[in-house]
């Protein structure tokens, strides 16, 4: 039985979410939520909200015991970019990209 939680476009880069990601795959739920806590990078924080709405889906929806649950997988994939201009010298400009990201997490047994 497998429960998955997701958020789509969150203003955070790819590389930076994979990151944190990797350090809680395959890692029991209280695991990886200990890591999470403890870890300081904006990209932990999102993840643990993600990571726990997964676990709630997974007991209202499965009936699922938390103390056996797993991060089945977790991946950080690629976002529409927003896209900025700056001023810079004699009237030109310049693009500026801030990222996107989309966080999937599965957790079951």
């Amino acid at each position: 039985m497998e429960t998955r939680a997701s958020l789509r476009g969150v203003r955070l880069s790819v590389d930076k979410g994979r990151l944190v990601a990797d350090l809680i795959r395959g890692k029991k739920v209280d695991q990886a939520l200990n890591i999470l806590q403890f870890t300081q990078k904006k990209a932990a924080v999102i993840i643990k909200k993600v990571l726990e709405s997964a676990i709630a889906n997974a007991e209202h929806n499965d009936g699922a015991d938390i103390d056996e649950l797993k991060v089945k997988t977790i991946f950080v994939e690629q976002g529409a970019s927003l896209r900025r201009f700056t001023a810079r010298a004699k009237g030109r400009g310049n693009q500026i990209r801030k990222p996107t990201c989309h966080v999937y997490v599965t957790v079951g047994n």
